[in-house]
């Protein structure tokens, strides 16, 4: 069925593949292993290990701002991916999720522009 809360379910795992450069459908998730089920445990104790390697290279500079900010992403990713539509949030509350994280990432960076 087509609907609102499936478009964020849709926005949820886009988030996911783009950050992680994983698809659900990879190899790796096979069993009790699937793609959600691998970033939110991940997102506790090992972040940096779920995150796509070209984005984030612990050298960079303000690693750990930016490692902070995919985190909260990925979060709001898993959110919109809840099983249940009533359970999923929604899109008005994903925006203003996501212009917390910029605020907070820019806020944190010394020099960043808005």
């Amino acid at each position: 069925m087509v609907s609102v809360k499936g478009d964020v379910y849709s926005y949820g795992v886009m988030l996911l593949e783009t950050f992680t450069g994983r698809k659900p459908t990879d190899e790796l998730f096979i069993g009790e292993m699937n793609f959600k089920h691998w970033v939110n445990k991940s997102l506790h104790c090992a972040v940096f290990e779920v995150m796509d390697a070209n984005i984030l290279r612990k050298e960079d500079e303000h690693f750990v701002i930016k490692e902070c900010c995919i985190k909260s992403i990925l979060e709001l990713a898993i959110s919109c991916c809840a099983e249940s539509a009533e359970d999923r949030v929604n899109m008005k509350d994903v925006i203003a999720t996501l212009k917390k994280i910029k605020d907070v990432f820019l806020t944190n960076i010394p020099g960043a522009v808005s």
